[in-house]
């Protein structure tokens, strides 16, 4: 008798089946986790690109690894994911939208300021890139608010 193996479209049409009903709360954990790791390497060389002018240029460098441990906490651990994961989470919404109005202001701060709108957008500091973090944070809220698959 040959071994019976699991066909990957059943696979597929589970994880498919849980995300319709809901069922979401490990994969975006992790999700979360791999988001915050890659988003503060990058904001990490962007900052430094910067020479860390700012000490607040560090806060979202430094939540990358929390949220990636919370992110972490909360695949393996279903109280993590309703605890330290939504509280990380929020921190890290909360930076983001704070880097977003340190960026705006700095664009201010350029020669012209918001007069020379386009050139002070593409030479200044990034305007929407710290909305990225919020979108990673934004991912650890609502996995908590999801069920476990």
């Amino acid at each position: 008798m040959a071994p019976r193996f699991r066909r990957p479209v059943r696979e597929v049409e589970r994880f498919a089946q849980d995300i319709r009903t809901g069922r979401f709360e490990r994969t975006l954990a992790a999700l979360t986790a791999a988001g915050a790791l890659v988003t503060a390497g990058e904001i990490y060389f962007e900052h430094d690109r910067a020479s860390f002018g700012n000490p607040w240029m560090w806060a979202p460098v430094v939540l990358g690894p929390v949220g990636a441990t919370a992110g972490i906490a909360g695949f393996f651990s279903r109280r993590m994911a309703r605890t330290l994961l939504p509280m990380a989470s929020a921190t890290i919404v909360a930076n983001g939208l704070q880097g977003t109005y340190l960026h705006a202001r700095g664009i201010a701060q350029k020669p012209g300021g918001w007069r020379n709108t386009r050139y002070n957008l593409e030479m200044g500091p990034p305007l929407l890139a710290p909305l990225m973090m919020t979108m990673v944070g934004g991912m650890g809220l609502l996995a908590a608010l999801l069920r476990r698959e």
